[in-house]
Parts: structure tokens; C-alpha cells; sequence
């Protein structure tokens, strides 16, 4: 048995700039953090040496992996040529939809997975760029490159995206004490709504081409420095403030990102202690991120009791393989 671990990732500011029509006219830019919730992906031999046995929130046992329903699996098992008796599973932390990169990190934990299955050693970059492959060149996928990056990489981290298609990581090298004081301020509360982020971004993706909406992007892309400053220079006053202004300016990139109970859960936020926050992911849904002092949390946790806080952390390893029993498939 085989199993890989991949982190889900937390984006803060820059999210959009991510898209190829966005970044193939100016460099886009998302600053993000991994977090201790994970996408598990464990593989081992089927008993029936002849047959694919698949396991996600469905079971599709098949003759051939061209049978198979689902299209990430389908994919992934046909470009790493993987045979037939072989069983594969999937668990995840956080249910989909909720807007903290779950499908890309299933992307990258399987090709983890796979290739650890083939015997072949494998870089994050690799896998990173390869996942991109898979759910944006084959899938279509309206989305963009950052969670692939994020989640393969892991840690605090800017990632670039060029013009030329290629994508840089740079981790944040910030002082412990920064680092463990912004964890500490960072709280996350579900609003009790999954949602496919499809329709949200292919509407973001073909308003990229309009003037005004590539322009708040290119906004957006600015933040990304002002929020790398702020960590640097030890400022985390600003950093709900930073993290408010993107926000605002994501709601204007496309419908449907917020609505009313999402605004009012935003404004009763900042009414109890909370400087700014977010809406993770393309928006609709899951999560809403505060950026709270620590002696103001109490009273913002009891203004929105009637949804779920969520405990996370931050994690630094990214996309790894914690299980690996020898066997020949």
C-alpha cells in the first residue's frame, strides 16, 4: 500500500491573477499558505488482476480506465499508463466545494501516488506543473494554477504567474514570531454552503478580457506586495485591512461571488473585532476567513455562534508520500 498526504491551502490575496487571461498580458500573483487538513490518496493491489477498482464518494470497479466516470482519474491513470488490478481510495479533511483548493490537491496526491506506484521520484514543480496539465489542458477546467502550486509546494509562500506560462514559488522567510502571531489571529468559520465554483469562474475567466475587470485584477496583484511587506516589516496591523481591500475588490470581478448572508456574515465580522477577512475561493461558499486580534476573538466567535468555527493550522511540507509498503503491482 502506497499513501500520499496533500495539504488544502488557504489564499489570502491575488486570486484570479492566476488565469491564463490574465497573466498572458501581466503578471499575476496570489500570496497563500498550506494548512493541516489534507487530501489522503492511498493505492494497493486489487484482487482481481484484470480490473480498476476506484473509491472517491462513489465505487466504479471497471475493465479498463478508459471506463472510468471520473474525469481526474481517468486522465491521470491513462498518462502514467497505470494497469489493471489496482485498487485506489480517497479521503479528505474538508468536504468539496468549500473553497480551499480540494480538487487540485486530490490532482497532486494522486499523481504523488501514482508515481511513487511506478517507482519514479517526482518534484513538486513536476507534479504541480503536471496537475495543471490534467485539470486545465486536458479537463478544460475554467480555473487557474495557484492551488496546484500551493498545495504540491506547501508553506507560506507568493506564487507568480508569467506571461510566459511559467510560475515561480517563493516562500516567506518571516520571523516565528510573526508567523505564529498571524495563525493566531486568523479565524475561519463555515457559512454552511458547498458550492461548484465552475459558473463563478468561467464568468470571472471571460471578464478578465474586459478593461475595468482586468484592471481590479491588476489591483489585486498589488496587494500581493503590500501583504508581503506588512509580514516583512512585522506590520500585521495592516493585514486584515490588506486582506478587506481584496475582498472588496473580488466582489466586483464577478456575480454570484458574494450574496446577503455572506454580506451580512462579512459586516457582522467587522462590527465584533475583526479588521478584515475573505470568502475562500472562487466565492458562492465554505469558508469565510476573519483577521481578528486575539483579545477580540471572543466576542467575534459568539457574533456568528450560529455558524461553525473551524480550527486549522499552518503546514510547511506540502504534497508528501507518509506510507510506502513494497509491493509489485
Amino acid at each position: 500500500m502506497i499513501i500520499s498526504r496533500t495539504p488544502f491551502r488557504i489564499s489570502f490575496v491575488g486570486g484570479g491573477s492566476d488565469m491564463e487571461t490574465f497573466y498572458s498580458r501581466h503578471r499575476g500573483a496570489v500570496l497563500s499558505t498550506s494548512i493541516n487538513k489534507y487530501m489522503y490518496i492511498s493505492s494497493h493491489r486489487f484482487f482481481f488482476p484484470d480490473k480498476i477498482r476506484i473509491k472517491y464518494s462513489q465505487t466504479e470497479t471497471v475493465n479498463s480506465v478508459q471506463e472510468l466516470q471520473h474525469p481526474i482519474l481517468r486522465e491521470t491513470l491513462k498518462k502514467l499508463n497505470i494497469p489493471g488490478g489496482t485498487e485506489i481510495s480517497s479521503i479528505a479533511d474538508i468536504p468539496a466545494g468549500t473553497g480551499m483548493g480540494s480538487s487540485s490537491s486530490f490532482t497532486v496526491g494522486l499523481l504523488h501516488n501514482l508515481y511513487a506506484v511506478k517507482r519514479q521520484f517526482v518534484t513538486h514543480e513536476q507534479l504541480a506543473r503536471e496537475a495543471c496539465e490534467i485539470e486545465i489542458g486536458l479537463l478544460k477546467e475554467p480555473i487557474g494554477k495557484q492551488d496546484q502550486y500551493a498545495v504540491a509546494f506547501g508553506g507560506l509562500n507568493v506564487i507568480s504567474f508569467n506571461p510566459d506560462g511559467s510560475v515561480v514559488v517563493e516562500p516567506l522567510y518571516i520571523k516565528n514570531e510573526v508567523y505564529e502571531a498571524l495563525q493566531e489571529n486568523l479565524l475561519m468559520f463555515y457559512t454552511g454552503n458547498q458550492r461548484k465554483a465552475s459558473d463563478i469562474l468561467s464568468e470571472q475567466k471571460k471578464n478578465a478580457s474586459r478593461e475595468d475587470k482586468f484592471n481590479i485584477l491588476k489591483s489585486m496583484v498589488t496587494l500581493v506586495s503590500d501583504l508581503k511587506e506588512c509580514l516583512y516589516n512585522e506590520n500585521l496591523d495592516d493585514f486584515g485591512k490588506i486582506l478587506h481591500e481584496n475582498w472588496i475588490l473580488k466582489q466586483k470581478l464577478a456575480a454570484h461571488i458574494s450574496n446577503s448572508e455572506i454580506g451580512e456574515m462579512y459586516r457582522t465580522g467587522l462590527k465584533n473585532g475583526a479588521t478584515g477577512g475573505k470568502l475562500l475561493g472562487a466565492g458562492g461558499g465554505g469558508f469565510m476567513l476573519f483577521y481578528c486580534e486575539k483579545n477580540k476573538q471572543m466576542k467575534l466567535t459568539e457574533s456568528l455562534k450560529h455558524c461553525r468555527k473551524f480550527d486549522f493550522a499552518f503546514e510547511r511540507d506540502g504534497s508528501k508520500l507518509i506510507y510506502f509498503a513494497d509491493e509489485k503491482f
